[in-house]
């Protein structure tokens, strides 16, 4: 448990978080307006996302599958009978005056997710809840100085509200969790996760108290865009709390929200109770009510998760923990790993994925579907290795061409003659020039300097361009120095 030192002693954080992930689908929640990112504003906005008089809400069954299937995917009860609510507050990007939501009923209960602590430890959060709710509209501050535009584009959209049980305790373990949680959505194909275009976004609900002592009064941190951001709004939150109370001050419950450039949260209003949204049912939607056999179908066909990939990867490919935890963050960097390794050493299969292969994709900018180098292709290279074609440096010679031309490896070695020296009687020439040219170092090492060992494996890579085989230079060189 990680604590705040403040003046008067110690504090724990306490964080909730609430994740507003939108759902992959083609249409809205209850309209066929196109629910695409990036439009030109105002295009994609149909009447009943308008709020015309007489409009009425048409359900999405394609976006109920998607809320259905990512509860499964959390281990959550599913609720074979929802409720959509009117959540009644006035905005000017919320046309209808209100927002259709779940509050008492929603569509999928309590479940779970497991965290992987950096220290090898586990940490299981709870879910109190999953349910659905159109999205609003988005109003542009920065487009005219004297007035607000609005674009109606993303009003409708539909968005999964994830809520977790209070049970994170530091910003690392909420950054966790944020990250665990992105991955099970996109392995589920239900939310792709990327927050830099809004379609994840966290409200953390954050307070403190003395360990041991009932929960102090919580704050809400409103749409916050990136996981780094929610650990540093949480830190900086927690700091202003415990110092308010320590300076002999109370936290009153409100919704802030985080400046990053600043360091700052400053209110944005007073907290809003339930009671607040009058909510009451939608009497345009009749309760939401699931076929156990689409639920089931759901069931059956869910992808391996990332929990169960990394249980199978420790034990089929004999991988790290770590490793196998950083080869199952992303379902398609897993499925690359496993193109790669079919038929062949997995440890070093995902060395060389997670080596040159991350490390060229991070100086370039770019993730793992725009990779350079296939899995195919990395996986022929592996193959020249292992047949002795290549030594390990030659290999990663050989990489760096293939992601600068695109070539396969077996073009690239017949190319440039990169072919590794296997023939011991070229070796064994290279040897006895090198022991030639260096006979005062043959007489130190023969005298004890065995370190210089090294220097003349060093000088014989050197004069066959570095082609000659280790192994092989090794053996040879030995058996000549011992004399």
């Amino acid at each position: 448990m990680s604590l705040i030192e403040g003046r008067t002693g110690s504090w724990e954080i306490v964080i909730g978080l609430e994740v507003h992930a939108q759902v992959v689908s083609e249409a809205k929640l209850f309209s066929g307006a196109s629910a695409a990112f990036g439009a030109e504003p105002n295009t994609h906005v149909s009447p009943v996302d308008a709020a015309f008089p007489g409009m009425l809400p048409v359900i999405n069954r394609h976006c109920v599958e998607q809320a259905v299937r990512t509860g499964l995917g959390l281990e959550a009860q599913i609720n074979m009978v929802s409720v959509f609510d009117r959540k009644n507050y006035f905005y000017a990007d919320l046309p209808a005056g209100y927002q259709i939501s779940q509050f008492t009923k929603p569509v999928v209960g309590e479940g779970k997710i497991t965290l992987d602590m950096d220290d090898g430890s586990t940490r299981e959060i709870g879910i109190t809840r999953l349910h659905l709710e159109q999205d609003a509209g988005k109003s542009l501050h920065d487009q005219n100085p004297t007035m607000t535009y609005v674009d109606l584009n993303r009003a409708g959209v539909a968005l999964m509200e994830i809520v977790s049980e209070p049970d994170l305790r530091t910003a690392e373990e909420a950054g966790a969790y944020l990250r665990k949680l992105r991955s099970i959505l996109r392995y589920l194909g239900t939310c792709d996760g990327n927050m830099e275009e809004g379609s994840m976004r966290c409200d953390c609900n954050v307070s403190v108290r003395r360990p041991g002592d009932p929960f102090g009064t919580r704050c809400e941190i409103k749409n916050v865009n990136s996981v780094r951001f929610v650990m540093q709004a949480i830190e900086i939150e927690a700091r202003r709390q415990v110092e308010l109370i320590e300076d002999g001050g109370a936290v009153i419950q409100q919704t802030r929200l985080f400046d990053p450039n600043r360091g700052e949260t400053r209110p944005m209003r007073s907290k809003e109770q339930a009671h607040d949204y009058r909510y009451f049912p939608d009497p345009d939607l009749l309760p939401l009510v699931l076929d156990p056999k689409m639920v089931e179908d759901l069931k059956r066909n869910l992808p391996e998760l990332p929990d169960k990939k990394k249980a199978r990867f420790i034990a089929d490919y004999k991988l790290s923990p770590y490793d196998a935890g950083v080869l199952v963050d992303e379902r398609i960097t897993a499925e690359f790993f496993e193109t790669v390794a079919k038929g062949r050493d997995p440890k070093i299969a995902a060395n060389w994925v997670t080596g040159e292969l991350f490390g060229t994709l991070n100086r370039e900018g770019l993730g793992i579907e725009q990779s350079p180098v296939s899995a195919q292709a990395l996986g022929e290279l592996l193959d020249l290795m292992g047949d002795g074609t290549l030594s390990g440096k030659l290999a990663k010679d050989v990489f760096a061409a293939m992601v600068k031309t695109g070539k396969a490896p077996a073009e690239i070695v017949e190319e440039q003659g990169l072919r590794q020296v296997t023939d011991t009687g070229a070796i064994e020439s290279s040897i006895d020039a090198v022991m030639a040219a260096n006979a005062d170092k043959v007489a130190e090492y023969r005298s004890g300097k065995d370190k210089l060992f090294g220097f003349f494996v060093g000088q014989v890579m050197k004069a066959t361009q570095g082609k000659a085989n280790p192994g092989v230079v090794n053996d040879i060189l030995r058996k000549k120095l011992a004399g």
